[in-house]
C-alpha cells in the first residue's frame, strides 16, 4: 500500500481540460498534462483494499491495485510490466473506457473513488515516451497461420497475442489504414491517432502482417481465406447501425453517425483536400442519440463551424446521483459530461423525433419532436407538446444492432443467434470448424474494454485449437457480464 493515509488526506483530482475557446479551434486531445507527483499522490489514494473490486469492474482483471503502489513508488517500468500483462493497449483503454473500475473501487462507496483510468494512461505513456515499449517477437514460429478480419480493439488485441505466441498472423482491414472504429469512429480531440500508429508500428516488428483495403468476402473469398489458413478470427465489430424508419427518412442532409465521423477525422488529420462530403459548417444540427457516438459527433460539428447543434434522447435526463437500482459495485447510469458537452449546443432528453420534415426539393429543413414520459416499460406521447425544430443536418447515433451480414459471414455458413450476432461457444468458436468469434460481432455493441478482454481471450482459445495446449491468459468467457453492464 502506497500511502496508508492517502485517502483520506488527498482529494481526488483528474487532469484539467483545454480552455473551450482555444481547444475548439484545433483537434488535438482536449487534456492538459498534469505533474507526476501529483498523480503520484493519486495512486497513493489506492487503498490496497482486502478484496479489491476494481477488479471486478475491469473485464480484463487489470492488476490496479499493484501499479497505483508502483507508481505511488516511482517505480514506472515494474508499473508498465503489470499493466501490460493484462492489457495489450493501455493508451487506447485510459484515453477511451467509461472506466467501470473507477465505479467499483471501494473508496467510492462514500468518496470519490481513485483516478485509475489516468494512473493507466500515464504509466504507458511515461513508458513511450523513456522507449522502454519494445517489440516482444516470438522465440520461433509454430508453423500455424492465423487470418484476423477486423483490425479494431479486438482483432488488434488476438493478433498481438497470437503473433506472439509463435503463429503467423495476418490482419484484415477493409479501410484504407489499420485501427477500425479506433481510427475511424474515435474523433482526433479524444485520440490522437499517431496513438494508434505507435502500436502497429510495434506489432509490425512483432511479426503482425496488415493487410488493408481488402474487403474480405468481396476481393478475397471465404472458401480461399479458409484453405489458406489454419484458423481465422472474426472480429469485424458491430457496425450495422440502428435507423429510423419516420416519415422524411430520405430526405438529404440525414446522416449516420459512422457515415459522418470518418470524414471529420480526415478533416482532423490534413488528409482532405476540399472540404468534407459531409460537412456542418454554419449549418443547423440535430444528433439523435445521448451517447458516446452522438457526444463525438458533437465535438466534431463544433470544431467544424457549426451555426448550433442539439442533442436528443429519448430517455430521461439521469440523476447526478447513484440510481438505487444500479448499486455499488455496478457502473451507474447517471448524468455525466464529457468535453464536447462542455463546449457547445442544448441537450433536451425525454424527446422522441416523430418526422423529417423537408423543403420541395427534397432537402431537410426541421425535425417534428414530442416530449414523451416512460410509463409501463414503453414510451407514452405526451399531447400537447409537439413542436418543431429547425435542422440543415441530422446525425443518427442511437447505436449498432450486431456484425453487417456480408458476403463473407453468408459465405462461411456462421450461425447468428437471435440478437443478430455470430453464435460461438464457450471457446469462442462459431459452428464452423477453425472459425473463431470475438468483441462486438459474437458479443454485441460493448464497451473498449470488452473487446480487448475477448481479444486476449479469443487468442487463448486458437492457439489451444492450433497446438493442443496455450500459455496465453484467458481473462473472460464469452457468456461473462460481470457487474458493470
Amino acid at each position: 500500500m502506497g500511502d496508508p493515509r492517502g485517502f483520506i488526506k488527498t482529494a481526488r483530482e483528474t487532469p484539467k481540460r483545454r480552455p473551450i475557446d482555444v481547444r475548439i479551434q484545433d483537434w488535438r486531445e482536449v487534456y492538459e498534462a498534469q505533474d507526476f507527483v501529483v498523480l503520484q499522490k493519486q495512486a497513493g489514494r489506492c487503498m490496497d483494499c482486502g478484496i479489491p473490486f476494481c477488479h471486478e469492474g475491469c473485464p480484463l482483471g487489470n492488476l490496479i491495485p499493484e501499479w497505483n503502489d508502483l507508481i505511488w513508488r516511482d517505480e514506472k517500468s515494474e508499473a508498465m510490466d503489470r499493466l501490460h500483462a493484462t492489457n495489450n493497449f493501455p493508451e487506447f483503454t485510459g484515453r477511451l473506457c467509461p472506466a467501470p473500475c473507477e465505479t467499483a473501487c471501494v473508496l467510492g462507496i462514500n468518496a470519490d473513488p481513485v483516478t485509475i483510468k489516468q494512473v493507466e494512461l500515464r504509466i504507458v505513456e511515461e513508458a513511450f515516451g523513456n522507449g522502454s515499449i519494445k517489440p516482444l517477437a516470438p522465440d520461433r514460429l509454430s508453423g500455424k497461420t492465423v487470418a484476423v478480419i477486423g483490425s479494431g480493439p479486438a482483432g488488434l488485441a488476438a493478433a498481438q497475442q497470437l503473433t506472439r505466441a509463435g503463429h503467423t498472423v495476418v490482419v484484415y482491414e477493409r479501410a484504407e489504414k489499420v485501427g477500425g472504429l479506433l481510427r475511424y469512429g474515435i474523433p482526433e480531440f479524444k485520440m490522437e491517432k499517431s496513438v494508434i500508429d505507435r502500436r502497429i508500428s510495434q506489432m509490425e516488428k512483432e511479426g503482425t502482417r496488415f493487410r488493408t483495403g481488402v474487403n474480405v468476402g468481396v476481393d478475397v473469398t471465404a472458401a480461399s481465406m479458409r484453405s489458406k489458413y489454419d484458423a481465422i478470427v472474426i472480429a469485424v465489430g458491430a457496425t450495422k447501425w440502428r435507423d429510423l424508419a419516420i416519415p422524411g427518412r430520405d430526405l438529404s442532409g440525414i446522416h449516420q453517425a459512422m457515415e459522418f465521423l470518418p470524414w471529420g477525422n480526415k478533416q482532423a488529420l490534413n488528409e482532405l483536400v476540399e472540404a468534407p462530403l459531409i460537412n456542418a459548417a454554419g449549418k443547423n444540427v440535430i444528433i439523435l442519440g445521448g451517447g458516446d457516438t452522438g457526444a463525438d459527433c458533437l465535438g466534431t460539428v463544433i470544431r467544424q463551424g457549426a451555426a448550433s447543434v442539439t442533442q436528443i434522447e429519448i430517455m430521461a435526463r439521469p440523476t447526478e446521483e447513484r440510481p438505487s437500482s444500479q448499486p455499488w459495485p455496478t457502473y451507474p447510469m447517471i448524468y455525466r459530461v464529457s468535453s464536447a458537452h462542455e463546449e457547445a449546443g442544448e441537450r433536451l432528453y425525454a424527446i422522441s423525433t416523430e418526422a423529417f420534415i423537408g423543403d420541395t426539393s427534397g432537402n431537410l429543413t426541421a425535425l417534428k419532436i414530442v416530449e414523451t414520459k416512460f410509463v409501463d416499460e414503453k414510451f407514452e406521447k405526451i399531447p400537447g407538446t409537439e413542436r418543431e425544430l429547425k435542422a440543415d443536418l441530422v446525425f443518427l447515433a442511437m447505436g449498432f444492432t450486431g456484425p453487417e451480414q456480408n458476403e463473407f459471414i453468408k459465405d462461411l455458413h456462421v450461425a447468428i443467434d437471435e440478437s443478430g450476432n455470430i453464435k460461438r461457444d464457450a471457446k469462442f468458436a462459431s459452428d464452423v470448424d477453425g472459425v473463431f468469434v470475438c468483441g462486438d460481432a459474437g458479443r454485441g455493441q460493448s464497451l473498449i474494454v470488452w473487446a480487448i478482454a475477448e481479444g486476449r481471450s479469443a487468442a487463448a482459445a486458437v492457439d489451444e485449437f492450433l497446438v493442443g495446449r496455450t500459455q496465453l491468459p484467458a481473462p473472460i468467457a464469452p457468456t461473462d457480464r460481470s457487474l458493470t453492464i
